[in-house]
């Protein structure tokens, strides 16, 4: 038998705009709710972004993270995981000031840089809620999304030194798992590792189940039995890649994050009915869900009680 599926639910992101769901989780109370609804359905870890209350524009305060993740705990059990990616064009120190100020059990981090192209979004809307939205977006024509290794050796340092932090590494390519194998040798990062396969962004790795099982293979080749592995989507090919994902025996992540539908032309009301849909695939392929308990002890997470929020 298969381990149980850990399910990461990131509700909100810094990727996609008011103007394209008025689901999408902006204010600190939103996002609170939206984290317990899904963590009820099924996930054991939620990913957080902060967004600006008034705008909804990614923003890097930890005073907005403290407004929803000391809410999200007393009302669940789920693994708070804080992002370090935060929006695109912010400084390193900017990314990271949510997490170094919160010490959370985990962290995402971007385990290599790359082109991050959301400008072709733009073309889809002739209205925007917010003057910020269409700059934003046509911003990432000429943008760098930037993890050098210096980046990547400050954070595994800072957060996992420090803070005793465990991350969700995002690998956008192939390359990217090699630098944390890098990081790896270097004796920086120690296993478990939990590795998050992302696939469909501008400027990554194609969504083609091709690029999937080469990328889980090649992980395979790197980190052995030292690591949990999980998939990510963009828009339309998350369900079907974290479906393929829990048939092949790894993890899987949705959310408003990732696509903001929950079928062709449908979007979701809820980050908590895409989590609700892929439990109830992933229970019909016969496997089970996993707790945020197994996630923590899968993980090597440190554990709710040592976090500072």
């Amino acid at each position: 038998m298969s381990k149980p599926v850990i399910i990461t639910c990131a509700p909100t992101g810094g990727i996609h705009t008011p103007t394209m769901s008025p689901h999408l989780p902006i204010r600190p109370e939103e996002i609170a709710d939206a984290s317990v609804e899904a963590a009820r359905a099924g996930a054991a870890i939620i990913h957080l972004h902060a967004r600006d209350p008034e705008t909804g524009k990614p923003d890097p305060r930890p005073e907005l993270f403290q407004r929803f993740m000391p809410r999200i705990s007393a009302e669940c059990d789920a693994v708070i995981n804080v992002s370090t990616g935060g929006g695109l064009g912010m400084s390193r120190e900017d990314r990271l000031r949510a997490a170094t100020t919160t010490s959370p059990e985990m962290a995402s981090l971007n385990v290599g840089s790359l082109n991050f192209g959301i400008f072709p979004m733009r073309r889809k809307y002739e209205r925007w809620q917010h003057d910020w939205e269409p700059e934003f977006l046509e911003s990432t024509r000429d943008l760098v999304f930037k993890n050098t290794f210096a980046d990547l050796e400050y954070v595994v340092k800072e957060l996992g030194g420090t803070h005793g932090t465990r991350f969700e590494f995002e690998a956008y390519d192939l390359g990217h798992l090699y630098n944390l194998a890098w990081l790896v040798d270097q004796g920086w990062v120690e296993p478990p590792f939990f590795v998050q396969l992302v696939f469909g962004v501008l400027g990554g790795v194609g969504a083609d189940l091709d690029n999937l099982m080469h990328m889980h293979t090649i992980a395979d080749k790197l980190f052995g039995d030292d690591y949990e592995w999980s998939v990510l989507a963009a828009g339309r090919h998350q369900m079907p890649f974290a479906t393929q994902a829990a048939m092949l025996g790894g993890n899987l992540r949705v959310g408003l994050e990732d696509s903001l539908f929950i079928g062709p032309g449908e979007l979701a009301a809820s980050n908590a009915d895409q989590v609700a849909k892929i439990r109830t695939i992933v229970e019909s392929l016969g496997h089970t869900i996993a707790t945020p308990a197994e996630a923590r002890q899968r993980l090597g997470l440190k554990g709710a009680a040592h976090v500072g929020f």
